[in-house]
């Protein structure tokens, strides 16, 4: 593997901590401000008797929380990802590494992928590949990557509009469904299929959950926006790169909008929702609209770089968060909270009411 893969994805860490909040959105949100849980004022249980434990994939977990794939393939993922493989074995929630690619062309970073599994051997730990790469060398590089960390699942990542803007990136994209839909049928453990910030529309997700996939992560805008990290790394350097950039950097579904969608385009494909969620009362949200798991991970960096105790101060705190948002809707399980009543506002209620028509 060239030595510029490796000096990308060490940029993209050193970019996510030294400009924090503005490698995020700046007009765009995930809009789930614009969903409102309605108070139960009679909860009639006690805070002592809610549970968090959810089922995933055919797995019981304490939490609805997927730590999502961050990093790989550079010397200082090795640090992050034994955090918080370490985190999450402790807590009892999948963990997702970040894209195998550079350790499938360069067996000597192999290591910074498999520490995850070295250091939580029972960890629900999900691999990593795109979709580019999937189409390019087909389903023995995903056999590949599930064998190197001994993954309980794969997600395969959609990413055209970081590529479109990456000084590196590819465009090809042709053939990603038809290798997804392949490796879906071959492989030995369960494919989820995620964007990187962009959202997945309802029509995508009837073509995803026709291929085979067992999970859609929508992975929606208003969180991290890969184009403004790809930005900095264009300028001065790629001048058209940059220009397209501009363009883009807004673009994307918000997170509420994507969720509303795949939930009601697809019924036996599991959800996974993602993309700018930082509090517990945004999980709830995101459960209430039909997640069966929440994914974060920018929040985490941070912690990650400290120590597996610090990620697990954070997540602690997301889990009261959303534990209280359940007594005060009146949910005792997860299953309830994906009944309780709520109210769609402004832009996301016109958004549903002009898609759905067309699902």
């Amino acid at each position: 593997m060239p030595d510029e893969t490796q000096a990308r994805k060490g940029e993209h860490i050193d970019i996510c901590l030294d400009l924090d909040t503005k490698i995020e959105f700046s007009m765009k949100t995930t809009w789930f401000e614009y969903v409102e849980l309605i108070h139960e004022a009679l909860p009639e249980l006690d805070l002592q008797d809610i549970s968090l434990k959810t089922k995933f994939l055919g797995r019981e977990f304490q939490l609805p929380i997927i730590i999502e794939g961050m990093t790989g393939g550079t010397a200082k993922a090795y640090e992050i990802n034994r955090n918080l493989a370490e985190a999450a074995e402790k807590l009892g929630i999948p963990f997702g590494l970040g894209s195998q690619r550079a350790a499938l062309d360069n067996p000597d970073l192999k290591d910074t992928y498999k520490i995850a599994r070295e250091t939580a051997p029972n960890v629900f730990l999900i691999g990593n590949l795109s979709g580019v790469q999937l189409a390019k060398e087909g389903v023995s590089a995903a056999e590949k990557a599930v064998e190197m960390i001994e993954a309980d699942a794969l997600a395969i990542h959609l990413n055209g509009l970081q590529e479109l803007v990456q000084p590196e990136g590819t465009t090809t994209f042709r053939g990603i469904l038809e290798s997804i839909r392949k490796t879906a049928e071959k492989l030995s453990v369960p494919v989820i299929v995620k964007e990187v910030g962009a959202g997945i529309s309802g029509e995508t997700a009837k073509k995803l959950a026709k291929a085979g996939v067992k999970a859609i992560d929508i992975a929606g805008a208003g969180g991290t926006n890969w184009v403004k990290i790809e930005l900095e790394r264009a300028r001065g350097k790629d001048p058209q790169k940059f220009s397209l950039g501009e363009v883009f950097i807004e673009w994307g579904i918000p997170t509420a909008a994507s969720l509303l969608e795949v939930s009601s385009a697809v019924g036996d494909v599991e959800i996974i929702a993602s993309g700018g969620i930082r509090n517990g009362l945004q999980v709830a949200k995101a459960l209430a609209l039909g997640a069966d798991m929440v994914g974060m991970a920018k929040p985490l960096l941070r912690p990650a770089i400290q120590s597996p105790e610090a990620v697990m101060i954070f997540l602690n705190d997301i889990a009261e968060q959303l534990k209280a948002a359940m007594f005060l809707t009146g949910s005792r399980t997860i299953n309830d909270l994906k009944k309780a009543d709520y109210v769609l506002l402004g832009p996301l209620l016109e958004w549903i009411r002009q898609r759905l028509k067309k699902l």
